[in-house]
């Protein structure tokens, strides 16, 4: 089949959630499925009069089986893409307590905690192997959507894909970064009474940080940077690429730098995405 999405991750990371919105989108989606029959569902769908196009397989209780499975699909010549659903542990514990839910290795562990630690590194090896990384943790609904809709707006084999995502390091790195700068050394419209209260969506913010030798030299040499790494990326067969650009609190100068960085990489024809984790905090 010329394109299948195999989603994995950890359990209650969101997989379902990601399936509501490839459905949406119009693939075919089979949920829940044991390892066992990934490769039948393949081949059923792959037949000619199947009228499946794009098929979308979200692992059940996930184990490293999943790499040998698609394994054999690719050497079978399907072009398969894997996505890991990761999210961080107390993240993890709060969904599992607002929802009651028992932990699929509670009986392997001695409490929730316990439980998902062992997941998390059982399923290292997966989330090594996926060729996009998603961390839920701090993404509502809406930002899912908007980064699955960019992950899969074009089939498998088209050119790299780029998420641009600002964060505070307060607030914890990205699970899902690829490459993590600091910005931390720009300056600070926090402590500007009138620009606090703004994000780096302002051009006032913009200004204030972009419109300085530093602000200014630092974007150029930074996106001079990616205009060398990306080509390498791709070669090395990589669909997805996460940069994260962080300062203290996620809202200011990272949000006006993420923005300047996906505009300049979108005006050279690079499929780029900005994402801000914790504009709203």
């Amino acid at each position: 089949m010329a394109d299948i999405v195999l989603i994995t991750g950890l359990s209650g990371a969101g997989r379902s959630g990601v399936a509501d919105v490839l459905e949406d989108l119009g693939w075919f989606v089979v949920d829940n499925l044991p390892t066992a029959l990934i490769g039948t569902i393949v081949e059923l769908a792959a037949k000619p009069n199947s009228g499946i196009e794009r098929l979308a397989l979200v692992a059940g209780r996930q184990h490293t089986e999943v790499l040998s499975k698609v394994g054999e699909l690719r050497a079978d010549g399907h072009d398969v893409r894997m996505v890991f659903l990761d999210a961080s542990t107390p993240e993890l514990v709060r969904r599992y307590d607002a929802t009651r839910r028992r932990h699929p290795l509670a009986d392997e562990a001695e409490g929730l905690v316990e439980s998902i630690e062992l997941e998390r590194s059982t399923l290292a090896p997966v989330r090594d192997a996926a060729d996009l990384v998603i961390d839920t943790s701090d993404l509502n609904v809406h930002q899912l959507k908007e980064r699955i809709d960019h992950a899969f707006d074009a089939p498998t084999g088209s050119r790299l894909q780029v998420a641009v995502e600002s964060f505070g390091f307060k607030h914890g790195l990205p699970l899902d970064a690829d490459i993590v700068m600091d910005v931390r050394f720009l300056p600070n419209p926090h402590w500007d009474d009138a620009l606090r209260p703004l994000t780096g969506h302002d051009p006032k913010v913009r200004d204030y940080v972009l419109e300085t030798a530093i602000g200014s030299n630092f974007v150029d040499q930074f996106d001079g940077l990616l205009a060398t790494l990306l080509p390498q990326y791709q070669a090395e067969g990589r669909s997805y690429l996460t940069v994260a650009i962080g300062c203290t609190g996620g809202r200011h100068r990272s949000v006006a730098i993420a923005e300047e960085l996906a505009s300049r990489l979108r005006g050279s024809g690079v499929a780029v995405t900005a994402v801000h984790r914790d504009l709203s905090r």
